[in-house]
């Protein structure tokens, strides 16, 4: 690893507990979405890469699934213990090059990561990992090797999500980063390495996904992959995969619903809906898109979502007084002001913001928080999945009509219901499919198993689900007491 005064360049990969040269020819810039400069450069990995990585995953895989649990705590209480010690480290690499304003950095993507992480302490020292079934002893066993992809948008968060119950569990991972955001993984390998952890245990290859994300799909030495991204990246996952008839993980995208019913607090409902909508700049799969609200209270609810939204403070995300930093890249903005366009040319009502500069920018990729009111249920911004501050307000009459409104959308991750009564939030929550909903602002519950339905993916992470998933189970049938029943020529007992 070299740097500059202004950049840095990466030529190599962690690969079996060292720094190892990528055998790339090419490299991937890394961007600062503030202001569009270049900060680093990192290698383009190979199939080469891959296979050097997966083989010493491999090579550990039989000792650390060996390694008694005690010792694989320890390695995570470590690993806690120098993420917080390293915290400001990693929040100013997110600033860098996610364009997470610094307090969202440091509290929701960093802390929130280390906080998760310290969760599985407890977690897998509690697991039952093994049960008695009659004469049968069932025991649950890591599932090996593991290869896990992560997105650019929350991306320690989203990273130690899946490698610390996968480390926990007892399987060796092969790590890929997005190569939009992979500074953060870089530190990430130095930390690891400061916690004493068995070399191969912990791998990390950069490169893009059709070419080191694919072939870690295809690969005959990964036992299970673990995605988070978007629905056509699950896709390509499932079909790379499907010779080896690996196990899947898929954490993909969302179009989710906050539904006001016409007994909520209508205020409170929107405000709270256009702040969670407006988070990490919009660039997040739990991201309320579609504010659903009773036909009569629809104009007072878009009145109430544009004045939020004029009081969001863009720019440098470095500042204190930055509410809402850049999106990620230059072809997340051109998506993102495509999809507003296309809002405002399906006849979709621009309360709030558009497709424009943001003033007081001269460079980087800002975007304002954008709002349409009286969306229908058929037009673009109401069915794809955007992923920045932009929000359709959708009217409705019934509450069976707002249910099926909610319902109807290819995804099925995230939603919410509002209402003057828990209870009646409560029952219409169980009629809308998604995998995570929330009730009058119940918070987030990282020990609560988390992910979608549909084509949100399947699987579960977080919480005991989520170091379930990484395991296998096995019976063992053990001497019973009584006649054998073993072959051909059985005996009639007397």
């Amino acid at each position: 690893m070299t740097s500059t005064s202004s950049s840095k360049r990466f030529d190599v990969q962690w690969i079996d507990g060292q720094w190892t040269p990528s055998s790339a020819d090419d490299g991937i810039t890394v961007v600062n979405p503030t202001d569009e400069q270049v900060i680093a450069e990192v290698p383009a990995g190979t199939r080469g890469d891959v296979d050097r990585a997966v083989a010493a995953a491999r090579r550990a895989s039989e000792r650390w699934a060996g390694t008694p649990l005690t010792e694989r705590l320890a390695f995570l209480e470590r690993l806690v213990g120098r993420l917080t010690t390293r915290s400001e480290e990693f929040a100013n690499d997110i600033v860098a090059e996610v364009g997470a304003p610094l307090a969202v950095a440091r509290q929701a993507q960093v802390g929130l990561a280390i906080a998760l992480a310290a969760s599985y302490l407890d977690i897998g020292r509690e697991f039952g990992y093994e049960r008695r079934v009659g004469n049968s002893r069932v025991v649950r066993e890591p599932v090996g090797v593991v290869a896990t992809i992560t997105p650019w948008n929350v991306p320690l968060l989203l990273t130690l999500q899946k490698i610390v119950p996968a480390l926990v569990a007892g399987c060796t991972v092969v790590h890929k980063p997005s190569e939009v955001t992979p500074l953060y993984s870089y530190l990430l390998a130095e930390v690891v390495a400061e916690c004493d952890l068995p070399a191969g245990v912990f791998n990390m290859v950069v490169g893009t996904g059709p070419e080191v994300g694919a072939e870690l799909a295809r690969h005959p030495g990964v036992d299970l992959i673990s995605l988070t991204g978007s629905t056509r990246a699950g896709r390509d996952v499932i079909r790379n995969s499907a010779d080896t008839v690996k196990r899947v993980h898929l954490e993909l995208g969302g179009k989710n619903a906050s539904v006001v019913l016409d007994d909520a607090d209508l205020d409170r409902a929107v405000r709270a809906t256009v702040d969670q909508a407006c988070f990490n700049t919009g660039q997040t799969c739990l991201q309320w898109s579609r504010l659903l609200v009773p036909r009569d209270r629809a104009g007072a609810a878009a009145r109430i979502a544009a004045e939020v939204a004029a009081t969001y403070r863009i720019g440098d995300p470095r500042l204190d007084t930055t509410d809402l930093g850049p999106l990620v890249s230059a072809a997340a903005l051109e998506r993102v002001t495509g999809y507003i366009r296309s809002g405002i040319e399906e006849g979709a009502e621009l309360v709030a913001g558009g497709a424009g500069r943001p003033a007081g920018t001269e460079c980087g990729y800002f975007v304002e928080p954008t709002i349409f009111a009286g969306v229908d249920p058929a037009m673009t911004v109401a069915r794809a999945e955007i992923f920045g501050p932009v929000i359709s307000i959708m009217p409705y009459d019934t509450t069976d009509d707002a249910i099926r409104i909610a319902n109807d959308t290819d995804y099925g991750l995230h939603g919410a219901v509002w209402s003057g009564s828990d209870d009646h939030a409560r029952q219409v929550a169980r009629r809308i499919r998604t995998g995570v909903i929330d009730i009058n602002g119940g918070t987030f519950n990282i020990a609560a198993p988390f992910g979608g339905v549909k084509q949100s993916g399947y699987g579960r992470e977080c919480g005991v689900e989520g170091l379930d998933g990484f395991l296998e189970t096995k019976s063992i049938q053990e001497p019973a007491t009584g006649p054998e029943v073993t072959g051909p020529r059985l005996r009639e007992t007397s």
